[in-house]
């Protein structure tokens, strides 16, 4: 049975799956398993996800290269279903990517992307730190994603009149804040999608190595509440993702 409401897998879905593998493994030490047409990234012993091909039916519709999280439910397609009734969109069918195995990608009510799996997984964080829905209305989408998937909110941050609160929450199991909610795509430039913080021991480090191997840093190093040090990045075929440094404990 899946971790009800966790991410469980980061599927990172890229224009050159050769290019990708190059960077993620150069920037984060992570290794690569598996035959060519069916690539596996690992953290250590952690499975973070697959890396695949856009899918050309993707391509076609201008998707562009992105991180896709899954999170886990007990049943897919009920799941599906009602993101479906509470405003989302359905992205084709029910998908059997291994036995025993279903995912379906759907849009959220704003059109962040995200999938929904019946894999097993843990709850607790590892080589992703942080999960963060940048939306144009957090009310609306917390309500569909606490509906959900059962997440609890953990408080929130006031940042000023035009996105307005950032949202902390958590997933039962996890013991700690896991992500946020916050209407950054309100901005110009800024479209809705779930941006994920990959941990790293030294962010300064790390940004100079995205930068080295292609990559752009948009944003950062700076210091969040809370002591973690983040920046935002995009991968050399435009996948958004960003880095996060834990704070040192005293």
């Amino acid at each position: 049975m899946a971790t009800r409401g966790a991410f469980v897998a980061y599927d990172l879905r890229t224009l050159d799956v050769d290019s990708a593998q190059a960077f993620y493994t150069g920037l984060l030490g992570w290794t690569v398993h598996g035959p060519a047409d069916s690539r596996e990234l690992r953290a250590g012993e952690q499975r973070v996800g697959a890396l695949v091909a856009l899918p050309e039916r993707a391509r076609s519709m201008g998707a562009p290269a992105h991180w896709l999280g899954q999170v886990g439910v007990e049943d897919v397609e009920a799941s599906a279903a009602r993101l479906v009734a509470l405003g989302g969109q359905q992205l084709g069918p029910v998908q059997q990517p291994a036995p025993g195995q279903l995912v379906a990608i759907l849009k959220d009510p704003q059109g962040a992307v995200l999938a929904l799996s019946s894999g097993r997984a843990g709850a607790r964080l590892g080589a992703v730190a942080w999960h963060e829905l940048n939306t144009t209305d957090r009310e609306q989408a917390w309500s569909c994603y606490s509906e959900l998937f059962g997440w609890r909110s953990t408080g929130t941050m006031e940042l000023g009149p035009t996105i307005g609160a950032y949202q902390r929450f958590t997933w039962d199991g996890a013991g700690q804040d896991v992500g946020g909610l916050v209407n950054t795509a309100r901005l110009p430039g800024v479209h809705t999608h779930w941006l994920f913080y990959l941990t790293v021991e030294d962010i300064e480090a790390a940004v100079v190595r995205v930068r080295s191997l292609g990559g752009r840093a948009l944003n950062g190093p700076m210091q969040v509440p809370g002591g973690d040090r983040v920046a935002q990045c995009e991968d050399p075929q435009g996948a958004a993702f960003a880095l996060r440094e834990a704070a040192q404990s005293a």
